[in-house]
């Protein structure tokens, strides 16, 4: 009797019940903070906007309310139609990668958006949470030992170097390195051995050289300004020395909100967007800085907590990809404007200024609560 009902049970929870159930399981207090990260965004943003909600706090609450109801819906799908939709997904991904080529617009040297009335979508965004969903997708009912073949890790290998490829061409290197990275974050999480990485690193660190020769003019000054900021500080280092002042100039506790100098002065480039951080730093110091690094890093433990959680491979893979995203998202902003590496164009997820960047990180978080909420969900068996 008790295997009886423990089967019942097992089959009401794989099920996922109905609507309200689903709705109890979603994790509420994880939604309350990414509410919280988002109104350190929106006083961030109207204090980038002269004092005011316009011209980009109003937008990014409107648009963190939409990705919200976005997130939600995603939620209540199942993880199961989600797996089997992901090919699709992916697929889609890499056609909008291929229409940005041609009918993209240009914006900072680059081809990276479509224009779709009130929002301009950038694929490349949308396109590192299809690969995840792909690759999850692709490795979830496989074995160990069919992963540790070869033969078999020739189809998801080409998976990553498509999209890779197509962002390179836009140019964006700053993406398309982030978009290798999270795939190979999605390798290891399903079982590839590490000297395959090894191989990858070693195959790398002989092509770098050339690969410089093959940069652009700005990007190569990038490196070099990173190197050494003080060879042209009114050019190329101009960005990363102006955001150092407003780092260190912030102190202990900061300058008070809308008292920072350098952004207000306009003396801090793209305040809005790609150093955003550096102005929430100037305002409320270093106290301030660590305690919006500590909301971002309790978002990251949360969807390596759901991988764990997991009782599927699907939603394992699902949540480290995920988490490998938004954890590179923070880090290469942090470390691109404290000057530890060259500069790029990657925002702060849930506070920089931007729409793509806003809604795919709600979409992602919307696919991570779908695998929270489904988590005893039944796939089947592995393949062999």
């Amino acid at each position: 009797m008790s295997g009886a009902y423990d089967r019942r049970l097992l089959t009401r929870r794989d099920r996922g019940g109905g609507l309200l159930t689903k709705l109890w399981q979603i994790p509420w207090s994880f939604v309350l903070l990414l509410g919280l990260v988002a109104g350190v965004g929106y006083a961030a943003l109207y204090s980038a906007g002269g004092g005011g909600p316009e011209p980009y706090a109003a937008k990014h609450a409107i648009r963190f309310g939409f990705g919200l109801v976005l997130m939600l819906c995603v939620a209540l799908v199942d993880i199961r139609l989600i797996a089997r939709l992901a090919p699709l997904g992916y697929a889609g991904g890499v056609a909008l990668l291929v229409l940005v080529l041609f009918h993209g617009n240009v914006g900072k040297g680059a081809q990276r958006w479509i224009d779709l009335g009130p929002l301009q979508l950038q694929p490349s965004e949308l396109m590192k949470i299809m690969l995840v969903l792909g690759l999850a997708a692709w490795f979830h009912r496989a074995s160990w030992e069919r992963v540790g073949s070869p033969l078999f890790l020739i189809p998801p290998v080409v998976m990553v170097l498509i999209p890779v490829a197509l962002i390179l061409k836009q140019p964006n290197l700053g993406t398309a390195l982030i978009t290798a990275v999270v795939g190979a974050g999605v390798f290891f999480a399903a079982g590839v051995r590490l000297w395959k990485f090894a191989v990858v690193a070693g195959g790398a660190a002989v092509a770098a050289p050339i690969a410089y020769e093959m940069l652009h003019d700005y990007q190569r000054a990038r490196i070099t300004t990173f190197l050494d900021p003080e060879s042209d500080p009114l050019g190329a280092g101009y960005n990363i020395i102006q955001s150092k002042i407003a780092l260190g100039s912030g102190g202990l506790w900061g300058k008070g909100f809308l008292q920072g100098t350098q952004g207000h002065l306009n003396f801090l480039p793209e305040k809005q967007t790609d150093f955003i951080f550096t102005m929430l730093a100037e305002e409320f110091g270093l106290a301030g800085a660590l305690a919006v690094l500590a909301l971002l890093g309790l978002v990251i433990v949360f969807c390596f907590l759901v991988a764990f959680r997991s009782r599927h491979q699907f939603g394992r893979l699902l949540g480290i990809g995920l988490g490998t995203n938004f954890f590179l998202y923070v880090f290469v902003n942090v470390a691109m404007v404290t000057g530890s590496i060259p500069v790029g164009g990657v925002p702060l997820p849930l506070i920089s200024h931007g729409g793509s960047a806003m809604l795919t990180t709600m979409l992602g978080f919307g696919l991570l609560l779908s695998a929270h909420v489904h988590r005893d969900a039944e796939f089947g068996v592995a393949r062999d």
